[in-house]
């Protein structure tokens, strides 16, 4: 029996007066990835390519380990970010792990918008047999709305502060037209970003 999981989340951050910044930022591929995710849990194995180790799972009596191939794509005003393989350690024989991710995040001229869906389908475990689908199908969508709902924690946290350190470290941008350079940190905020939740 095959078990699908399904979730989605739409961010919004305002930010005043950044955009211009905001669309450099968004070409630091590197740091913009670390910042969204655990850069503990990151390696990078080629460009634009990355392996992400998921925090280790509990799902009832079972503990599991999605590892994820990641590649990255930076474009004007945006970053996307694409699941292109994923294995899961921890299920013993099930080895139709299928795990699909889309997310993209982008310059508006208000601030940052950003919309992710995240999708797992596989076997139901031997040692799971006895649990209803809907029952697995549930805390399934779960566990990937709380995985989405982390990385949008790290968007209100980690990923301003970062913007705000490499735009105090950058050189102001007096292109014609640009935004006026004022400080960073004087328009971004946690309390700014609005998150809604999706689940099938």
């Amino acid at each position: 029996m095959t078990l699908a999981f399904r979730a989605s989340q739409h961010l919004d951050l305002p930010v005043a007066n950044q955009t211009q910044p905001l669309r450099s930022y968004l070409q630091q591929e590197d740091r913009v990835i670390k910042a969204l995710l655990d850069a503990r849990q990151l390696d990078r194995i080629g460009p634009g390519r990355y392996r992400y180790t998921v925090t280790t799972l509990q799902v009832f009596q079972l503990q599991v380990c999605p590892v994820v191939s990641l590649k990255i794509e930076p474009g004007d005003g945006t970053i996307s970010i694409q699941a292109t393989d994923a294995t899961l350690e921890g299920l013993g024989l099930v080895d139709d792990f299928q795990l699909s991710l889309e997310a993209q995040l982008q310059v508006t001229d208000h601030g940052l918008q950003g919309e992710a869906k995240l999708g797992v389908n596989v076997s139901q475990p031997p040692l799971l047999k006895l649990i209803p689908k809907r029952v697995l199908e549930s805390t399934g969508e779960s566990i990937l709305n709380g995985i989405l709902m982390t990385i949008k924690g790290r968007v209100g946290r980690q990923l301003v502060r970062d913007f705000q350190d490499w735009a105090l470290q950058s050189p102001a941008e007096d292109t014609p037209g640009s935004d006026r350079r004022s400080d960073p940190g004087e328009h971004l905020g946690e309390e700014g970003v609005t998150m809604h939740r999706s689940g099938t």
